[in-house]
Formats: C-alpha cells, sequence, structure tokens
C-alpha cells in the first residue's frame, strides 16, 4: 500500500486533507474564478535557435578597453531608442495571480510602480513578430503541452487565452506540421467546459499506446481552484489531424493527496512502461519549500496507485513545473522511446522551478522497483545545478519523435516585452526552435541540444568566413549582406599556448553577476555582437568565458548580455 505522506509537512497550505470536488457552481469563497498559472515575463537575457539581426554581425574578443574610455559603453539603452518628445507611460503593476496560488506576469522594473515603460508604435512593434519560432496568429500562448507524432503529423498543443494577449482563460490550443517548422493553425483541442477544469485546461502530456491509441492526461483547474489530474483521448484515432478530442467521464481521475496542497499539484508527464505490465508517471509539487515529484501507476489511467515517498526532492527548489522524465542513450546518438531502460541508459529529471521561472536538468540512475531516482552528482542536482538555456527559456517539454528516431525538446519564451505592449501587439510569447537532446558522452554531465535538422531547409544562402583571427581588444566586422534573419554556426578555437600558460584561479565566473561582456579575461569574453547598431552603441553580445580552476580544470560559459 502506497504511503499517503511521505513528509509531514508544517505549511498549513499543505496538511493532510481530503478533496470533495463541488459540482458546477461558483466559487465557494465567492469570489472571481482563477485568472493567473504562470509567471510572465521579466527582464532577463534572450537567446534562441534563429537570432533576428540587424545588417551588421561583429566578433568581439576579451580584454576589452576600459569601458570609462569609450563612450556610451554601458548605458542601458532600449533597442528602439526613446525619443525626448514622447510621454512614456507608467507600468503600474497590480498582482493578479499570487493570491490565487498561482505566478503573477508583470514586467517589474526594479520594483518601482512608476518605472517608465516604453512608447511603443505599432510600427515598432510589427517587426518583432517572428517568421519560423511557433505563434498563434494572436493573443496569448505559454507552455507546450502534449507534442507528439502520428500518421504523418507533428502534433504541437499548447497553453491559450483565445480572448486575448494577457495570461487567462486558458485553454489547448492545436496546430499540425510536417517537418516542425510550418505550421497549421486548427480549432482548439480542448476548452475549459466541465467543472474540473473550469479554471483553465492546464498543462499535460500525451502517451502512445503499444497499439497506437493516445491518451492524455492534463492538469484541470477546478470551479475551486483546485489542481486535479483528468483524461483525454481523441474522438476518432483514424484521423491523423486529431481534431476533436473527447474527455473521460469519470474525470478527474487524479486529486491532491493529503499532505499536498490544492494548489501545489500539476503537469503529468508522459507515461512510462514498466517490466509488471504497469503504466507510471510522475507529477510535480512541493513540501513547504522542498521541490518533489510524486509517483504514480496505473494499468487503465483511470485508477491509479501512489508510490511510496518521491521521484525525488531538492530541498530549497521550492514547487517543481512541467516535470519531465526521460531516458538518454549513453552509447547512441539516437534518442529513446520514454519507456526504454537499461545498463546503456541515463535517466533525465527536469523540473521547472516556479520561484526562479528557470527549466533545470540532471543525470541520474532510475530504480524501476522503487520507483526512486538518484542524481550522478548532487552538486550539480535538479534546481540547483544545470539549466537547459540561459536565456528565456521555460515550462519545456520533450516528446520521443518515432518519426526520426529523435528526442525533440520544446520550450516557451516569454520574451521581456511589458504586458501593456503585449496588449498592444494584440499577441504575446513564441515556443522556441525544437531541438534535439542527446547525451554528452565527452561530459558525462550535460545534455547536447541542437536545432533540428528540418531548419536547414530555411536556408537561402550562405556566407563563409574562414581563419579569422580575433585579437585581444578587437571588434571584427563581417559583411553578410542585406537579412532580417540569420542562423548562425560559429566556431571559436582558443589558442592553446595562452590557455597553458593562464594562471589557475579561484574565481567564480557567472552569467548573471559577473559584468556581462565587459567583464575581461584571459580567455575571454569572446563571441557575437547581434542586433547591433553601426556606432556599437546598442548590442547584444552572445559570448562564451573560458575560465580556468584549480587543477587546470577549464569551464566555459555560454552567456547573452542585454544592458545595451
Amino acid at each position: 500500500m502506497a504511503d499517503p505522506r511521505p513528509f509531514l509537512p508544517s505549511d498549513p497550505n499543505t496538511l493532510p486533507c481530503t478533496y470533495t470536488p463541488l459540482p458546477n457552481g461558483a466559487n465557494p469563497d465567492g469570489g472571481a474564478p482563477e485568472t493567473r498559472k504562470r509567471h510572465l515575463k521579466e527582464l532577463l537575457a534572450i537567446f534562441s535557435g534563429l537570432l533576428m539581426v540587424s545588417l551588421l554581425v561583429v566578433i568581439i574578443s576579451g580584454k576589452e578597453p576600459n569601458s570609462h574610455n569609450a563612450s556610451n559603453k554601458h548605458e542601458p539603452l532600449f533597442l528602439a531608442k526613446q525619443p525626448h518628445t514622447a510621454r512614456p507611460e507608467k507600468l503600474r503593476p497590480v498582482s493578479r495571480g499570487v493570491p490565487a496560488g498561482v505566478s503573477e506576469k508583470m514586467n517589474r522594473l526594479a520594483g518601482d510602480v512608476d518605472t517608465p515603460v516604453f512608447p511603443w508604435n505599432n510600427s515598432m512593434l510589427s517587426w518583432q513578430r517572428t517568421a519560423f519560432h511557433f505563434q498563434p496568429e494572436k493573443n496569448w500562448m505559454n507552455d507546450p503541452n502534449g507534442p507528439l507524432f502520428y500518421k504523418g503529423w507533428y502534433h504541437f498543443f499548447y497553453q491559450y487565452n483565445p480572448n486575448k494577449a494577457v495570461w487567462g482563460d486558458i485553454v489547448w490550443g492545436h496546430a499540425v506540421s510536417k517537418d516542425l517548422i510550418h505550421w497549421l493553425h486548427l480549432p482548439l483541442a480542448m476548452v475549459a467546459d466541465q467543472w474540473y477544469d473550469i479554471n483553465g485546461v492546464w498543462t499535460g502530456s500525451a502517451t502512445i499506446l503499444p497499439d497506437g491509441k493516445i491518451v492524455m492526461l492534463y492538469t484541470g483547474s477546478t470551479n475551486e481552484s483546485v489542481q486535479v489530474q483528468n483524461l483525454a483521448y481523441p474522438a476518432d484515432h483514424s484521423d491523423p489531424l486529431l481534431l476533436n478530442w473527447v474527455k473521460y467521464s469519470g474525470n478527474p481521475v487524479l486529486v491532491p493527496p493529503p499532505g499536498i496542497g490544492y494548489k501545489d499539484f500539476r503537469d503529468p508527464t508522459t507515461a512510462w512502461f514498466t517490466s509488471e505490465g504497469k503504466w507510471r508517471i510522475t507529477i510535480g509539487s512541493k513540501l513547504n519549500k522542498t521541490g518533489i515529484s510524486l509517483v504514480y501507476d496505473t494499468k487503465d489511467f483511470k485508477t491509479y496507485e501512489l508510490l511510496n515517498g518521491v521521484l525525488h526532492a531538492v530541498p530549497g527548489t521550492g514547487m517543481w513545473e512541467c516535470v519531465d522524465f526521460y531516458p538518454v542513450s549513453k552509447t547512441s546518438d539516437k534518442g529513446l522511446d520514454t519507456s526504454v531502460n537499461g545498463p546503456d541508459v541515463k535517466h533525465v529529471v527536469k523540473a521547472s522551478l516556479d520561484d526562479d521561472r528557470n527549466d533545470y536538468y540532471a543525470f541520474g540512475t532510475y530504480d524501476e522497483k522503487t520507483g526512486k531516482w538518484v542524481p550522478d552528482n548532487e552538486k550539480i542536482d535538479v534546481g540547483i545545478g544545470i539549466r537547459y538555456d540561459y536565456g528565456k527559456f521555460y515550462a519545456s517539454k520533450t516528446f520521443y519523435d518515432q518519426n526520426k528516431g529523435r528526442r525533440v525538446l520544446w520550450g516557451w519564451i516569454g520574451e521581456s516585452d511589458s504586458e501593456s505592449a503585449d496588449v498592444q501587439k494584440g499577441w504575446a510569447s513564441l515556443q522556441g526552435i525544437p531541438r534535439t537532446v542527446l547525451f554528452d558522452q565527452k561530459t558525462g554531465s550535460n545534455l547536447l541540444q541542437w536545432p533540428v535538422e528540418e531548419i536547414e531547409k530555411l536556408r537561402l544562402s550562405s556566407k563563409d568566413f574562414n581563419k579569422v583571427e580575433v585579437k585581444a581588444g578587437s571588434v571584427v566586422p563581417l559583411q553578410v549582406g542585406t537579412a532580417t534573419q540569420l542562423d548562425i554556426i560559429a566556431e571559436f578555437e582558443l589558442d592553446n599556448k595562452v590557455l597553458e600558460s593562464v594562471a589557475e584561479s579561484n574565481e567564480a565566473f557567472s552569467c548573471n553577476t559577473s559584468g556581462g561582456a565587459a567583464k575581461r579575461g584571459a580567455l575571454g569574453p569572446f563571441g557575437l555582437l547581434v542586433l547591433a547598431d553601426e556606432s556599437l552603441s546598442e548590442q547584444t553580445p552572445v559570448y562564451f568565458y573560458v575560465a580556468k580552476g584549480p587543477g587546470g580544470i577549464v569551464d566555459t560559459f555560454f552567456c547573452a548580455d542585454q544592458t545595451r
């Protein structure tokens, strides 16, 4: 029998409890339905597979001259300069989510409610819409949901507000593609029309059964704003477009177990098959400030058994959202189905931390009998170690593409516009270019990520720059011609003599706190300046920094700097 209380929490919101759902009706508090789940944009660095760039791309190198000797060297600027005659609007943040137990989305600069926001006009905003990153035609989008390949089509579902360019009224949007790049938008897959999801059809995952049929598990926010898990499936499995979906009449199939907060139980994973003939899933949660992942077994996706303990827990990481769990091969460059296990396999646990809005992952060993996962290195455990991406990238989800034998990673890019700018644009957010993920046999601790091969079809022309010497403190222009979008592949070779001669240091480096691209060192920074104007007063460095630590161990950091 499963232990319903793997921990004894002291948080009043997570005290042992039972949940009896109300039928369709008003919120028992008499308040309005919950209007927010996801945290929305904070001002952070961003990097994606395809970069919007100006006509000038330059290479930068370390040992940059002292910033005081150059004009405007570090003045933070917007990408478009603010006219002196314009009257900036005042950003007055109003929290619309935290009291409801979910994250808010606000561009709150330095916590100052009177911080001016750049007065965008429509012509400035029009060029911001991307050409090949996935976006709905209008309105708000966040988490990727239930991606899969079925009967010749890639399916992509996503959190969507059909009414506005802000979070709220969340349903499932749906699109299909033959190549993961060009998309056909379809009617909504699931809407909030039942008591168990009336406050939102939230994040979920797809599982393809051995007979080819599909089950979809998703989180619903009930009429009491309780997070529950629900089952849905295609109305017609012979339809390759999967246009119509049926919600199981016995929903919800899972409610928060005793000891888990009503608003801390969400985002079920793709199921994997065990040697006992059962399907297994994991769901993110927290106990006090400890992030956890609960584990359930099922034979029919309708009734479930909660396993003793948790898949994994990391103190101090807070609520785990959008947990992902999947195998990677230690010896092959092919992706693996979620159910694969064995001696040549490592398992990845990924959690999206609600506290800091970043996606962290780690490798470890999974014990099927106990349903537990142990990290290879506790120092880089989930939530305290390696991230998928050090720009804006959140609520990610992978799926196994049986069509090409690869594992594909999707991730939501929340941008850094203000909410008022989103409303003016009429749309908000995009998805990163899908990436393949593989085990890095060199480090044994990292995933290798690369944009899916299909993007190569977008290239109309190319220019090569070979053996470009980048001297210390230099900026080298690369004349790429007229282009509004570039796919840049750059390879840098360090001078081995310099590398050997550099003294070892205990100095720590951080992309966020170590001075950005102006941080000078013997081995960096070096990289590319994109979105740069001709005077370089405005620029976005995407750069490497190499640090040589004790014992001659070399660490490489990959960063982006938006301060200018």
